[in-house]
């Protein structure tokens, strides 16, 4: 039988406010470079009224891999908490606009406002993100209706949530009931800071509760404490069914079982790399969710995230199905 959802993810469902600047705007608003920053209301309230034109949009890491599953014509929907204010609001109406179910509810009943993340885009493409949870950092079991979890055929995970007991407990209770109707669980690693604080539970969940696994080289380095990545992806093939490991320009490694494949990357100079990491896991979760070799899976992620990091903002401009099929993917 088949299910409603080809992927539903759980994540924070944070509002995208970008700009561009040069170093030094980072340099004198003290923005650390190429890494996203958790920051308090009224740090975010300065950086946002430092922006100059600012462009807007859902974000969050797994709702941006979703958004472009939505364009590439599978079901998907998102749980994740907003808040009933304007920004809530705009998060849920364009969510849906663009082909993804948001399944919870705005909160009424709580003070914290919409998350949002400030990302100051540089020159050279780098992001530098500074983030304000808000109330999607409150996710828990209680945001997690076990009929939409069950009615998926993959769920896909955002690591940040973790920084939290309850945001722990939201994912244990999605990937059982999705697992237990026969459905694959998944996690994007998210961060290697992220990582570093979670090192314990991360390898509990990739050991015992999870399907298949993306991350970075660093990532998969800090949660295996290895030097290098491939020791790294020698353990953690040990552990989970598929693992995949992205190394910016270098080829990407998949493994799944005793197959391993390495996947070239097509060399872009980035206009803004924000959303890569989202549009390649997006690439490879379409070849996966559509039964796609494991090369063509890897094809699909690099192809997706290079066409992302050619524009301004995390999703893709142009149509992937047909780029996937002008790259004889489909």
């Amino acid at each position: 039988m088949s299910k409603k959802y080809k992927v539903v993810g759980i994540g924070n469902a944070i509002v995208d406010v970008l700009t561009q600047c040069d170093d030094t705007f980072l340099d004198h608003m003290g923005i650390e470079k190429g890494i996203m920053q958790l920051v308090e209301k009224d740090r975010a309230e300065t950086l946002y009224g430092a922006m100059e034109t600012r462009v807007q949009a859902p974000g969050g890491s797994v709702c941006n891999t979703l958004a472009a599953l939505g364009a590439l014509g599978l079901d998907t929907a998102l749980i994740g908490r907003v808040r009933d204010d304007a920004l809530g609001r705009f998060y849920v109406e364009g969510t849906e606009a663009g082909g993804t179910a948001f399944v919870n509810p705005p909160v009424t009943d709580s003070d914290l406002p919409t998350s949002r993340s400030m990302i100051f885009v540089s020159p050279d493409g780098e992001r530098s993100m500074n983030t304000y949870l808000g109330i999607s950092a409150d996710i828990s079991p209680a945001d997690v209706s076990e009929a939409v979890a069950s009615d998926a055929e993959y769920i896909f995970l955002e690591g940040y949530l973790f920084d939290k007991p309850e945001g722990k407990a939201a994912f244990t209770a999605a990937a059982k009931a999705c697992r237990s109707t026969g459905g694959k669980t998944g996690i994007s690693l998210s961060d290697p800071f992220c990582v570093d604080r979670h090192r314990d539970d991360f390898r509990r969940l990739v050991k015992d509760e999870l399907d298949f696994v993306l991350g970075n080289e660093e990532e998969w380095c800090s949660l295996y404490e290895q030097e290098n990545v491939v020791d790294a992806l020698e353990m953690a093939r040990k552990e989970c069914e598929l693992v995949v490991c992205t190394r910016s320009g270098d080829p990407v490694i998949a493994i799944r079982g005793d197959e391993k494949v390495e996947i070239p990357v097509e060399r872009v100079t980035p206009v803004d790399a924000t959303g890569a990491g989202d549009m390649f896991a997006a690439g490879f979760l379409y070849g996966l969710a559509t039964g796609q070799t494991l090369e063509t899976c890897g094809k699909m992620g690099t192809t997706a995230a290079a066409e992302c990091i050619r524009h301004i903002g995390p999703r893709p401009k142009n149509d992937m199905k047909t780029i996937f099929q002008s790259a004889g993917l489909i």
